[in-house]
């Protein structure tokens, strides 16, 4: 009767621990980015950034269109004169009441301005085009960070794991000791030791469970959703280790964002230099218009008037002297363009340095992780050896302890430098230009 009480238990709870899992989502790679890069608050706003510098690239913005301003005004005035004409004779009027209104279109375009309008407009296109460079920054740091973060969280399961596996251990070298204590052959002292190591791992475990949930709230924030959102992650870890440096290299002259921006702003400060040599040509207008007035005066030599007509001519100017503002400009805007080509190889510089040394770490943690998967091995087959042996009683309880201690450690390091090699692939590749979901 024991028994078959014992089966149901065990099969319910394995039907509840299977619910229970089911129960949280399986949240893939891909499935991670996709929803980081449709909830980011922060492409979001980059996203608007690029709109509205789209928005900005048209004729009407640059200066080439015409300007066309309609106007109207209407008032009037009631005065109490007196006129003393040149006979002497005094014309007085009480509440004389004026009236005026004019209505009428104008028209100006600016024809000329030393190709002003031309750089200008230049300028808004690569401004533009500096802030796809700025949004495409902005969804590659996403990515890293998403994938960053999703597979720390694999390592974190993976130690919650161990943690677990150990907890099992030490539960069997405490069963091991209770039996051999009952059968006289062991000691309480061994139990006791064996109770507090117990209780060790058990909290080791609960202190890895705890950083794993808060790991995971990290992740729903980067993900811009409820951070209470339960879900799983692949534990697998897997590090792409064909990368090239000379290739990386290439790539990053053509893909970085940081550098194609910064390639951009000395693009801008060129088109700046052209905006201020305009200054030196003469600015040629045309200007036409059509105006209707009518006024009344009961004072006035006309009581009544009235025009309506077209108006047009042409305005042309030119800048003689400003105080040598026109030549400081000019120096002034060439310092910048001198600048913005410091600012490229600066950033060209910084950015060889950090993938020179992110493949050197690449590499130092893809040997290393060949060593500590050995060592797992190694730990893993000392472990089995040892636990054996204590069933046996050939050797004391703090061997199968420290035994236990280095398969923990060679586990965990093992997953350390995993997760460690694949920050520097994902670092090289986001220094590349060329991080995607893959």
């Amino acid at each position: 009767m024991k028994t078959k009480y014992m089966i149901c238990f065990i099969a319910l709870w394995l039907a509840a621990t299977n619910q229970l899992a089911f129960a949280q989502e399986r949240l893939s790679l891909q499935d991670a980015i996709g929803i980081a890069l449709k909830n980011n608050y922060d492409i979001k706003l980059v996203n608007n950034e690029v709109a509205i510098a789209k928005n900005n690239v048209n004729l009407g913005n640059s200066g080439m269109l015409p300007v066309a301003v309609g106007s109207f005004s209407t008032g009037g005035s009631r005065q109490n004169t007196v006129q003393t004409q040149s006979t002497g004779t005094e014309r007085v009027t009480d509440g004389a009441r004026s009236t005026n209104m004019s209505y009428g279109l104008g028209l100006d375009w600016t024809v000329f301005d030393g190709f002003r309008m031309f750089a200008n407009y230049d300028r808004l296109k690569a401004l533009e085009q500096q802030g796809k460079t700025v949004a495409k920054a902005q969804i590659l740091t996403t990515i890293s960070d998403v994938v960053t973060a999703y597979y720390n969280l694999a390592k974190q399961q993976q130690l919650v794991a161990a943690a677990d596996s150990a907890i099992d251990i030490s539960n069997l070298r405490l069963r091991i000791a209770n039996n051999k204590l009952d059968l006289g052959r062991g000691s309480k002292l061994d139990v006791l030791s064996a109770k507090v190591d117990y209780n060790t791992d058990t909290s080791a475990y609960l202190q890895q469970k705890n950083l794993l949930a808060t790991y995971a709230v990290t992740l729903n924030q980067l993900l811009a959703r409820d951070v209470n959102t339960k879900f799983v992650v692949a534990d697998q870890i897997d590090v792409d280790q064909a990368l090239n440096y000379a290739t990386l290299t290439e790539q990053m002259a053509s893909l970085n964002p940081d550098l194609q921006n910064a390639f951009i702003s000395k693009k801008i400060a060129d088109l700046n230099l052209k905006q201020v040599k305009a200054g030196r040509y003469p600015q040629i207008s045309l200007n036409s218009g059509y105006d209707f007035n009518r006024s009344t005066s009961p004072t006035g030599f006309n009581t009544k008037f009235r025009a309506n007509g077209l108006t047009y001519g042409v305005t042309a100017s030119i800048n003689i002297f400003n105080g040598f503002l026109q030549r400081q400009n000019e120096r002034n805007a060439k310092i910048a363009i001198n600048s913005s080509e410091i600012t490229y190889d600066k950033v060209k510089q910084d950015i060889s340095a950090q993938l020179a040394s992110a493949y050197q770490n690449y590499s130092t943690y893809l040997e290393l992780v060949k060593l500590e998967r050995g060592n797992v091995d190694i730990a893993k087959q000392n472990l089995d050896i040892t636990l054996e042996k204590y069933r046996l009683g050939s050797i004391a309880p703090l061997e199968l302890r420290e035994a236990q201690r280095n398969a923990i450690n060679a586990n965990n390091r093992y997953l350390e430098v995993q997760y460690q090699s694949k920050l520097s692939e994902i670092i090289l590749k986001e220094l590349s230009g060329t991080l995607n979901i893959q």
